[in-house]
């Protein structure tokens, strides 16, 4: 089919004038990611280039995968996906005797299109063995400097200042008035309690929604919008119960090794002290599986090659970043789009 040379053409990104608007960005982006590189080889990182057709794409109740059909040399029809991270490859090759890897991963997400989501993105992730997992905060701080001043819309954020750490039930606390422990027990949770504090700080409640429904929009109508205004914002010790894939903290058992950087209110980066449990790792999958499957009426296999993989991998911490927010923040972009060398679509 011919083009319609008639169309009016002109707001596609690959038009020679939108082009030249956007290319600014997409220059900045290249320097930021050049820097990044240089300030990981300088520690001895190593770049890896994990492949992104998987077995299983992750099995966290909220990610949703996009498919495919890997037709082998039998001409049958195997059912393979796209990753939602590399995280499954990397812990791999920790298991293999790699101690400082990181990878800007192109990743893919169903049900994610919006201002600040695309359903393929570039994921920078990277790994420590034997270091604590604040050893990332510091790591994500410097790289946040890198990129200079953070700005979204009309809030700024500068990553030279002092940043503030705070805890998860500090945060829902501090900014709704919720004491989160006390719907906890261990992993176990109180959906009525956490209801009834939701209802009282204002926040609405549907008669199907579960804990954690209920945990997610108090964190993104109570808590995201005050997180990261003027200096970075270090959301830490998530309940354990939001946290599949960290340990648990010690003496804690209600709270893990899992934080959040947030810049502007945007959430950049999302760290763990890794959990190497392979038996706990899968008793969380399958939980999590049989989540996603009683509200979205699907599931994702479990990854065996990566719970044996477990059992040879060494403590560490990890964290992902998300690359084109950060650059959107670097570069005040309104649109993730906008700092995409080649846009979905």
């Amino acid at each position: 089919m011919k083009a319609d040379m008639t169309a009016d053409w002109s707001d596609e990104w690959w038009h020679p004038r939108r082009h030249a608007d956007r290319r600014p960005a997409l220059l900045a982006r290249n320097r930021l990611q050049a820097g990044i590189r240089d300030w990981l080889g300088v520690r001895d990182f190593l770049e890896v280039d994990p492949s992104a057709l998987q077995l299983s794409p992750g099995n966290e109740t909220h990610l949703h995968a996009m498919g495919v059909n890997a037709i082998g040399n039998d001409g049958l029809a195997r059912r393979m996906y796209l990753h939602t991270s590399p995280e499954f490859a990397m812990k791999k090759l920790l298991a293999a005797g790699e101690r400082r890897i990181f990878s800007f991963a192109h990743v893919w997400r169903n049900r994610e299109r919006g201002a600040r989501h695309s359903p393929e993105f570039t994921m920078l992730e990277w790994y420590r063995v034997g270091e604590d997992y604040s050893v990332l905060m510091a790591d994500t701080l410097a790289l946040l400097r890198l990129a200079g001043p953070l700005r979204h819309r009309e809030v700024v954020c500068d990553p030279a200042l002092e940043p503030e750490r705070i805890s998860v039930a500090e945060a829902f606390r501090a900014h709704a008035g919720i004491d989160l422990l006390a719907t906890l027990d261990g992993v176990a949770s109180d959906r009525e309690a956490l209801a009834a504090q939701a209802v009282a700080a204002g926040v609405k409640v549907a008669a199907d929604d579960v804990w954690s429904d209920i945990f997610s929009r108090i964190l993104s109508e109570k808590v995201e919008p005050h997180l990261g205004l003027g200096r970075v914002t270090i959301l830490d010790r998530y309940p354990a119960a939001e946290a599949a894939l960290a340990r648990a903290c010690e003496g804690e058992p209600r709270e893990a090794e899992r934080f959040e950087v947030y810049a502007c209110g945007v959430e950049l980066a999302n760290g763990f002290g890794e959990l190497t449990n392979a038996e706990e790792q899968r008793r969380r999958f399958q939980a999590e599986m049989d989540e996603k499957e009683r509200i979205y009426g699907e599931r994702y296999p479990i990854d065996e090659s990566f719970l044996a993989a477990l059992t040879l991998m060494p403590e560490a911490s990890g964290i992902a970043l998300g690359f084109d927010r950060l650059v959107m923040l670097a570069t005040g972009a309104p649109r993730i789009d906008d700092v995409i060398w080649a846009p979905v679509g």
